[in-house]
């Protein structure tokens, strides 16, 4: 698989360490990912054995992850292959390393839609990075969890279900906060070249099912509270 734990964090590589030494974060430092580790360890409902393909899947998700919202240059990224990597979602054309930039990186890739502007609850053109990583981790404070469900096959082509989730304490885009537990099911593909590195990465989900459950609460007037140069909650996410 390519991706082990290092110290620092049991599942995500490429945080710490010599080899990062001189990599630029999005945010001022490497992210710290023990809040959304502890929501983790007690809300997963599966716990793969060490070493198995699917813990090692898991953690190969998670550094990726990790990689594409928190490290600034492309160059910096360990888990792809910047010049071959592309992204899909939900079957569309799939985009390179700089398309998916141009588009504002963070959550904005995941969130791509075909409405029509005045209906969408999230509008990922008019968002940016660093906005777009304010607005859910406000929502969800403690972050938003991933496990992996089931693996379906091994590399090079590795095709696996999720889990995502979490629990909306915070405020998003004026809406009040619910506390409820939100949770967003699908498929993935990762595909790695002879060296490990990720090539491409298809997704497959409604992503309704996280907005509809961020639009429950009651209206508010929306604000955080926070700024993105100031809010350590901004280093750390799911």
């Amino acid at each position: 698989m390519g991706v082990s734990a290092t110290q620092g964090d049991k599942y995500r590589s490429y945080l710490y360490g010599e080899g990062e030494e001189n990599t630029e974060w999005r945010y001022g430092a490497a992210p710290n990912y023990d809040v959304v580790n502890k929501l983790f360890e007690e809300g997963r409902t599966k716990i793969w054995s060490p070493g198995s393909l699917e813990e090692q899947v898991q953690n190969m998700v998670k550094t990726w992850e990790m990689e594409m919202f928190h490290k600034v240059k492309i160059d910096d990224y360990k888990s792809v292959d910047p010049n071959k990597y592309t992204f899909s979602l939900n079957g569309r054309k799939p985009i390179t390393l700089e398309e998916k930039r141009k588009l504002g990186g963070g959550y904005n890739p995941l969130l791509q839609t075909s409405l029509p502007e005045k209906f969408r609850a999230y509008n990922p053109d008019g968002e940016t990075a660093v906005s777009s990583h304010l607005a859910f981790t406000t929502a969800f404070p403690r972050g938003f969890a991933l496990e992996i469900l089931q693996v379906y096959s091994g590399p090079p082509v590795i095709v696996y279900k999720f889990r995502h989730w979490g629990y909306m304490e915070g405020p998003f885009k004026g809406q009040a906060p619910t506390g409820e537990l939100i949770e967003v099911f699908g498929m993935a593909i990762f595909e790695q070249d002879e060296h490990s590195k990720i090539v491409k990465v298809e997704f497959f989900y409604d992503h309704g099912e996280l907005l509809g459950g961020l639009l429950k609460g009651a209206v508010s007037d929306g604000s955080t509270g926070a700024t993105p140069s100031n809010c350590p909650v901004l280093r750390s996410t799911g």
